[in-house]
């Protein structure tokens, strides 16, 4: 099979990938995306996220969707709950439509970016099996499907296990201690009024004993929860997720006192996804390799704590294109400039991440929470 050229190659369709295609396309460069999906609803996209006012929303407006974005925006959808495990209720406050940090489903962003690319630009379906330098900043890359294609610039957007990433690192993520049962419960207000009622409108957390609960009230009318605790790495291999009764038994054995009402988000549940939290190191960083970066989870994935996963992705994807539209012909000096921010951007939010973990699965994690939503700005 021939190998075809193209100027700049994009490995990854996430809201990072997406977002350095647009724009890009704004500032009329184009690129192509390589995603291993086998098209654009081939999965769901995850839950709710908050999106930034200083960096997901830069890269928003950088990218000319920053009002298209507030049309899908989740009315309500900043209030949030403290929970401790006896049902105690000890921080609420609700979407006032004035804060910084609205709420919005990660599929409908994805489709915002993804409808405003030209058409073609993602290539579906191509899993990465490997990347190799072919000199003078040019990359090979094959797919499983038997392709082959080079580029002049190569642009890791492929996540956590990135295919791209040892080009540049030897780094790899590892586990964090945490591991988390994701769940959904649908039509909440119908057909589980209780969880429904225990959440709220927004954003919810119960915390206490290495454990919690975070969720979320989704647009659709569902809850999507995260059962999250401090675990040994193999302990999701000890249950078995298909057996669904046996699965909420093994899961609820670890929250044993808890309310019922939080317990129910458990045993009500309709889906289980178990997940492993891995992190990169904090400070992840590389020597300057002719013709290729990362951005997003493949530069410096973190756990979720500090939520800014997606929204360092999308800035970085803007701030990379940026970089390349302000240095016309000289790729280097873009990615140059391009990762002289990035690394210390990255690192002090990996930082923030690895502490907010620490925080909130320590013995005290609710009273430090606690006093973290209570204090002022200036004391936080």
């Amino acid at each position: 099979m021939s190998t075809i050229h193209f100027p700049v190659a994009i490995i990854g369709g996430g809201l990072g990938g997406l977002t350095a295609a647009r724009v890009l396309h704004v500032n009329g460069i184009e690129s192509v995306i390589f995603d291993l999906e086998s098209g654009p609803q081939a999965r769901t996209q995850g839950g709710m996220l908050d999106i930034h006012e200083e960096n997901g929303q830069k890269a928003l407006h950088a990218a000319g969707l920053h009002d298209d974005f507030l049309k899908i925006v989740h009315e309500g959808g900043q209030a949030m709950r403290l929970l401790g495990p006896d049902g105690t209720v000890h921080v609420s406050s609700e979407d006032e439509g004035d804060g910084d940090r609205p709420e919005v489903d990660r599929g409908d962003l994805r489709d915002l970016l993804l409808n405003s690319l030209p058409e073609g630009t993602v290539h579906w379906g191509r899993k990465v099996t490997g990347a190799r330098p072919l000199g003078d900043g040019r990359h090979e890359v094959s797919f499983t499907d038997g392709t082959v294609i080079t580029s002049d610039l190569l642009i890791g957007a492929d996540g956590a296990w990135s295919r791209i990433r040892p080009l540049l690192s030897d780094a790899k993520p590892a586990y964090t201690g945490i591991s988390f049962v994701e769940t959904d419960l649908y039509e909440a207000d119908t057909r589980h009024p209780r969880s429904a009622a225990v959440i709220g409108g927004g954003f919810f957390i119960a915390l206490g004993h290495e454990s919690g609960f975070l969720a979320h009230r989704e647009t659709d009318g569902s809850l999507h929860v995260y059962t999250a605790r401090k675990a040994e790495e193999g302990w999701i291999d000890t249950i078995d997720f298909t057996d669904h009764i046996a699965a909420k038994a093994a899961v609820l054995a670890h929250f044993e006192g808890w309310n019922e009402d939080l317990r129910g988000l458990v045993a009500d549940a309709e889906t289980f996804t178990p997940r492993r939290i891995h992190a990169l190191p904090v400070g992840h960083r590389w020597n300057r390799v002719r013709g290729v970066t990362l951005l997003g989870d493949a530069a410096h994935v973190m756990s979720p704590f500090a939520g800014e996963g997606a929204n360092l992705a999308m800035y970085d994807g803007a701030e990379l294109a940026l970089a390349l539209a302000a240095h016309p012909g000289d790729t280097e000096a873009a990615l140059a400039a391009y990762e002289e921010a990035l690394f210390p951007r990255s690192e002090a939010s990996a930082a923030e991440s690895a502490a907010s973990l620490d925080t909130m699965f320590s013995e005290d994690g609710l009273e430090q929470m606690v006093g973290f939503f209570t204090a002022g700005p200036a004391d936080r």
